[in-house]
């Protein structure tokens, strides 16, 4: 078992680069699937769900190779729609590929979709979508079975402004014949990214960011070379990070429009922070201070990914606050580790009541998922004395060599492998 064990109390300080955007990256690397040839795809992340995703592909008949952080697929080899039920479990944004592969082949197979365990993500409007389009869907023995003699355009409204819902409809409708609209769109700017990338290789899309996206259907697309935007969430995570020690970071290859929720919330705990072009400069405070009620909201509001780590830098600050999770209805694991870590928290339902203490002391703590993981190596690098993080499949499925990061920024964190004693 692989862990990270942290020594805290040392502020961060320097500078790191920020990865590109995880969430970005996997709608692209499936929307390629669209059209034969050679694509280029920049600044990938090494994730072990990136790693999951060109496994799937490969298994399709795709031709991948890894060159640093850019990734070269042939997707002219494409050659099967069944996605193997062992990846597909292990990553739930697997999901992505139905979109491209009903489009380009007429049919997919796959099985309900794994990866973080943080509440009910149903996969009905991602379903409901592609049957406005004109597929047929026939769930039997655990596998959903898609397929289309044709797709056609159509008015499509989303019962919630679902992402990954209305990235795989966006891409089902690029070559399908008519006009599709899409109402009640997810606004995030990783469908902002992934319109760009259609509409490099051909496609017309429009009014992505805003919640009524227009897809025209075209006959033809050509292969391109693309980089996948700044990741936000890694972003934030790490401003949070140098909030929560005390600490002082240059973070590049930043998009501050992004940010722009979480950045208002780290002012409002009285974080300094200070933008110019594609860099952010953070600075904490010894006690940060209670910023009163958060609630994550679709994008543009605070986003649930950023709720986890705030938190923890809520956790110590002077006075009161509470977070209400909206979004998901199992993303509150976390509490009860920051509970054993001296955080004064309490919770009912989906709202966390939080009193600031003046310092978290180190222990063994379990990552029970993604953003969860990032709030408790947050909360190890502020605590006193060592804490040793478990779980870190989690972790890995979102930051690039984290632990390599904060090393950087003079973070003490080691990953291990195999048992080591408890704190």
């Amino acid at each position: 078992m692989e862990q990270f064990v942290i020594k805290g109390g040392k502020p961060l300080y320097g500078t790191a680069r920020v990865q590109g955007a995880k969430n970005s990256a996997l709608p692209i690397l499936a929307a390629a699937l669209l059209v034969e040839g050679v694509h280029e795809i920049r600044d990938v992340p090494h994730l072990s769900d990136t790693d999951v995703m060109g496994k799937i592909l490969k298994t399709l008949g795709i031709r991948l190779r890894w060159d640093g952080n850019t990734v070269r697929l042939e997707t002219s080899t494409l050659k099967s729609s069944r996605i193997p039920e062992i990846l597909m479990r292990q990553m739930r944004s697997s999901i992505f590929l139905m979109g491209p592969l009903l489009s380009r082949l007429g049919e997919v197979s796959i099985s309900r979709p794994g990866g973080c365990a943080i509440g009910a993500r149903p996969i009905d409007l991602h379903l409901k979508g592609l049957i406005l389009l004109g597929a047929d869907i026939e769930e039997k023995d655990g596998w959903i079975h898609c397929s289309a003699r044709k797709l056609t355009g159509t008015e499509i409204h989303l019962d919630l402004p679902s992402v990954g819902a209305t990235e795989n409809i966006m891409m089902a409708a690029v070559r399908a014949e008519g006009e599709t609209v899409i109402k009640n769109a997810a606004r995030e700017p990783e469908i902002i990214d992934l319109q760009h990338f259609l509409n490099r290789m051909g496609a017309e899309v429009k009014g992505a960011g805003t919640d009524r996206i227009v897809i025209r259907g075209v006959k033809r697309l050509h292969p391109v070379s693309y980089e996948v935007i700044p990741d936000r969430i890694v972003a934030g995570t790490l401003a949070a990070a140098a909030a929560t020690t005390g600490g002082e970071v240059l973070l590049t290859h930043v998009n501050h429009e992004h940010m722009a929720s979480t950045l208002d919330l780290l002012r409002k705990a009285g974080t300094e922070l200070r933008s110019e072009g594609d860099a952010l400069w953070v600075r904490g405070k010894p006690r940060l201070k209670a910023v009163g009620d958060v609630v994550t909201k679709p994008y543009p509001g605070f986003p649930t990914d950023m709720q986890p780590q705030i938190m923890t830098l809520l956790s110590l600050t002077e006075g009161k606050s509470s977070i209400s999770e909206e979004i998901f209805d199992g993303r509150l694991r976390h509490v009860g580790e920051l509970i054993r870590m001296g955080a004064d928290l309490s919770a009912k339902e989906s709202r966390v009541e939080i009193r600031g203490v003046p310092c978290l002391t180190g222990t063994t703590v379990e990552a029970t998922d993604l953003r969860a993981g990032a709030a408790l190596v947050i909360a190890g690098l502020a605590a006193q004395g060592t804490t040793l993080v478990r779980g870190l499949s989690h972790i890995d499925r979102g930051y690039e060599r984290l632990d390599q990061t904060l090393l950087q920024l003079g973070g003490q964190i080691q990953r291990y492998s195999g048992k080591i004693a408890s704190c």
